[in-house]
């Protein structure tokens, strides 16, 4: 709360900003740094590095422009971050991931390229998809003008705002599977060893399972009824921070501003797999 009692404190009044760089991005990698225990004056490392584990390269604004150049910048990010995993295997446990990591009976050997995959995932698990809803839910409230009206009526609905905001931006649009058996799904027969995806902005959209799903609706009556998060075994360890995150920072905005502006159309990150929001103009009157 302080962090982003700072962050918002600091933004300008009457001229045009990105929220994505100033809000959303900050905010995401303090908090993956103190998740990390990483050094704090190189936090920026991480959002590149995510950024690098879930782009397009084929995009004109990609990070890396080929899968040898992508394999080549995560082998620098797991080289960096494995000096201080093993610093971390050297000293007492400590509360956070990569002490965790290094004293853990099933982590704490892992070979170079399960390093590299575990630590991509928790990198990007723990940054883009609270960065992209951060900025995903102040869009949607500008779109919904009569939900933002609502929220600032009655702050008391900051928690179900915050499922809301994540159910309607899914900033993980998909994830793929290997089918462990036969089995039979919506009539379609999927068999042992086929490979499957699960589109979870499509579930998100489901009217069978989620009343008007293309309205963003922050008072809900079931609004963590969504698959944002994943469902069973593969549900995201961090779903709550998230939550968490979203809800100190909408209470924060509430008690300081006058509604913030979307001055200009956002600039979507060219993936298929992240739904994400590259630059987001805003305005906060003065």
């Amino acid at each position: 709360r302080e962090r982003t009692r700072m962050v918002l404190d600091a933004l300008p009044r009457g001229q045009v900003f990105d929220w994505v760089d100033e809000v959303s991005i900050k905010l995401t990698t303090m908090m993956l740094a103190t998740l990390f225990d990483f050094p704090f004056e190189e936090r920026s490392k991480l959002t590149y590095w995510s950024d690098v584990a879930i782009c397009n390269v084929n995009a004109p604004d990609a990070p890396v422009h080929s899968e040898a150049e992508r394999f080549a910048e995560l082998k620098i990010m797991a080289e960096y971050i494995g000096r201080l995993f093993v610093e971390r295997r050297g000293q007492p446990p400590k509360f956070d991931l990569l002490s965790m990591l290094a004293h853990g009976a099933s982590t704490r050997d892992m070979p170079l390229t399960e390093f590299m995959g575990n630590l991509a995932l928790l990198i990007v698990g723990g940054n883009d998809t609270t960065r992209n809803s951060m900025s995903g839910g102040l869009l949607a409230l500008n779109q919904f003008p009569g939900e933002y009206d609502k929220l600032q009526t009655n702050p008391g609905l900051v928690d179900s705002a915050v499922s809301e905001i994540i159910r309607w931006q899914t900033p993980v649009i998909h994830m793929r599977r290997t089918a462990a058996q036969d089995t039979s799904i919506g009539g379609k027969q999927i068999k042992a060893g086929d490979k499957v995806v699960m589109w979870y902005i499509s579930g998100n959209r489901d009217p069978e399972a989620i009343e008007e799903p293309d309205r963003f609706i922050i008072d809900r009556a079931r609004p963590r009824q969504h698959l944002s998060f994943g469902f069973g075994i593969h549900r995201c360890v961090g779903n709550r921070l998230a939550e968490l995150q979203l809800k100190i920072l909408w209470q924060e905005i509430l008690v300081r501003f006058p509604k913030i502006e979307v001055v200009g159309d956002a600039r979507r990150v060219y993936s298929n797999f992240i739904r994400g929001i590259r630059s987001l103009p805003v305005r906060i009157p003065a």
